[in-house]
């Protein structure tokens, strides 16, 4: 592929022909025929009231141009920044000449030529389902990166806090056993550099937000990775952190302003406070707390109030969509954000790529203070998100609940899901919700489930498959994984995928189960956007149908652990329209449901309807 002038250059870390006055332009490079306003930050040394104009490079000449137009520049607080507010007209190779007094630096910098149909990229929605890896912790598919001489944290497998080795090689190898596991997108943790002297394996403390930590690999790798899951028809989400940055990030020894970041006389953490964005009761003391205290004291927190900043996180985000060709965002710690910036910085992606989904990380309940967050959403204070869609924590936190005991008692069990689904209503748009049972911030869901009983896990598997929301899937899950040690937090759960000849003999039953539902769901518009109507039962058992057109999928769950009737009769307002003539979806065999019929313990029975 033909590299340009400005891509070789980056290749060997150099941005400027003149000792080194200009160290950095962000972004990298820019498309022609894009919405959102191109703003260059330059950083260097000394850079405030430089006069900058561009020249283009017609092969070893600079001519005048008209292609890159510097309309209007302003300093920073500190001198060695300098904001270049540009007009973008047509691709090419351009020198931007930043000149002042006497020395005058050239840099070079290219402008695109953006691709055919990239406004329309289409994203991932509820047909989907997401396979979600610890990017660190999941398969080391190149040794040779696990330890690298920029990087400060060497890889250290026998520590549970260290790096594990995980890359983007090992991500690209196995993108055919995620899809035999019947997932079609991919969410990687963060690849971006983490550069933190500890801890640096989870990725949330970003370093450059352009450059792949090169423990994982580099930018063409990350490429190569994006555009060889599209050649297997599988997406690729990046996991993105506007809230916070890491304390080893380059900007911290010279912050462009002093109010770039929240800063504090001593480390003071957010409140978590999640409720101060709408809580009409709310103090300003605490509302501010919960946006602006740090999230843990190697992160600190990003002030979505200066706009230079916030145009630099539009466009960070943007060319990486564009750069990549990706497919969705997943947005880290969304309610920590200030709302009003964040919810613009949504808009802005939005109106770039029409069809883009973005999911935020909105930890919190009830379901009203999630749904709070999803776009359109009916708020009493007039505030839109712009946030296309929400992870279901309500859901899951009553599913876990549901499985870790017996189920016994009034409102436990299965009912508590009843209960949960009860609340969907409250959602703008209930489809396009993240639907989950774990993730990488939580025991895996065999750790919780009574008697880490791999019969509860396929229940819970169940109801991912086939409740409302796109599913999401955490590396292991689909055959038990287990944590290391679960009195180490975060660390312990997140262990590297274990091969399939490690695995038991249920182990494969469970990834066997979930691969025929997950791909039965790709071909089932019911289960993916169908209506879904619900029976309740006090003996931890769950009903429920999904039907779209001609289409209708029962799903029938005993959680008991004891053999249970299956009231058919009950269920007639959905049987004696779409028939008592099934399908089991996963092992193809024929079903006649009618009275009498029996559950055994620990159960699911997920069938398609015909007369």
């Amino acid at each position: 592929m033909k590299k340009t002038l400005s891509t070789l250059l980056l290749l060997v870390g150099v941005l400027c022909v003149s000792a080194q006055q200009v160290k950095r332009v962000e972004p990298l490079s820019w498309w022609t025929d894009m919405r959102t306003p191109l703003t260059l930050m330059l950083y260097g040394t000394d850079l405030s009231d430089a006069q900058v104009t561009v020249q283009k490079q017609d092969g070893k000449k600079l001519r005048p141009t008209q292609g890159l137009v510097v309309r209007s520049q302003h300093n920073a607080e500190s001198k060695n920044y300098l904001f270049l507010d540009m007009d973008v007209r047509e691709a090419g190779d351009y020198i931007l000449i930043v000149k002042k007094g006497k020395k005058t630096v050239k840099v070079p910098y290219t402008v695109n030529t953006r691709r055919s149909g990239s406004a329309d990229r289409k994203s991932f929605t509820e047909a989907d389902v997401i396979y979600l890896i610890m990017s660190d912790r999941f398969v080391d598919g190149d040794p040779s990166n696990n330890s690298t001489a920029s990087t400060r944290e060497k890889v250290n497998k026998e520590s549970l806090d260290g790096r594990w080795g995980g890359d983007i090689q090992g991500i690209i190898n196995s993108m055919d056993y995620i899809k035999e596991l019947g997932a079609t997108a991919i969410w990687p943790t963060p690849l971006l550099l983490d550069d933190e002297e500890a801890w640096s394996y989870h990725g949330y403390a970003c370093s450059d937000y352009y450059h792949i930590d090169p423990r994982y690999g580099n930018n063409e790798l990350y490429k190569q990775m994006v555009a060889t899951a599209h050649s297997k028809g599988l997406k690729i989400l990046m996991d993105m952190v506007p809230n916070h940055c890491g304390l080893a990030h380059w900007w911290m020894a010279d912050l462009p302003y002093q109010d770039w970041i929240h800063q504090y006389p001593a480390f003071t953490q957010t409140n978590n406070a999640f409720s101060t964005n709408y809580d009409p009761c709310a103090s300003d003391y605490d509302r501010s707390l919960n946006e602006s205290g740090w999230f843990d004291t190697h992160m600190p927190d990003m002030n979505l109030d200066n706009p230079d900043l916030l145009q630099y996180f539009k466009q960070w985000a943007i060319w990486w969509i564009e750069e990549m060709d990706l497919d969705g965002l997943r947005v880290d710690t969304y309610p920590y954000n200030e709302k009003a910036p964040a919810a613009d910085w949504c808009k802005t992606i939005r109106n770039e790529y029409r069809n883009i989904n973005i999911v935020g990380e909105c930890w919190t309940r009830p379901v009203s203070e999630v749904a709070y967050w999803q776009a359109d959403h009916f708020n009493a204070d007039g505030f839109n998100s712009n946030l296309p869609s929400v992870m279901n924590f309500p859901l899951e936190e009553a599913i876990r609940q549901a499985l870790e005991n017996d189920g016994k008692g009034w409102g436990n069990g299965l009912t508590r899901v009843y209960e949960a689904v009860a609340q969907d209503y409250q959602y703008a748009n209930i489809n396009n919700t993240l639907l989950f049972v774990g993730n990488h911030d939580m025991e895996h869901i065999t750790d919780v489930v009574k008697d880490a009983d791999l019969r509860r896990v396929r229940i819970a598997a169940t109801m991912l498959a086939t409740l409302h929301g796109t599913p999401q899937l955490f590396q292991g899950d689909e055959y038990g994984q287990r944590s290391a040690d679960m009195t180490r937090g975060h660390s312990g759960l997140r262990r590297p995928l274990l091969p399939k000849d490690q695995w038991t003999k249920e182990q494969h039953e469970l990834f066997n189960y979930q691969a025929a539902l997950f791909n039965y769901r790709l071909h089932s518009p019911a289960l993916q956007r169908g209506k879904l109507t619900h029976f309740i039962s006090r003996d931890n058992t769950y009903c429920y149908f999904r039907y779209l057109g001609n289409e209708a999928v029962m799903v029938f769950l005993n959680a008991a652990e004891e053999e249970r009737m299956i009231p058919m009769s009950h269920y007639k307002e959905i049987l004696d329209r779409y028939g008592y003539q099934a399908t089991d979806v996963v092992t193809g065999k024929k079903v006649e449901l009618k009275d009498g019929m029996k559950a055994a313990p620990l159960s699911t029975m997920v069938v398609r309807l015909s007369k």
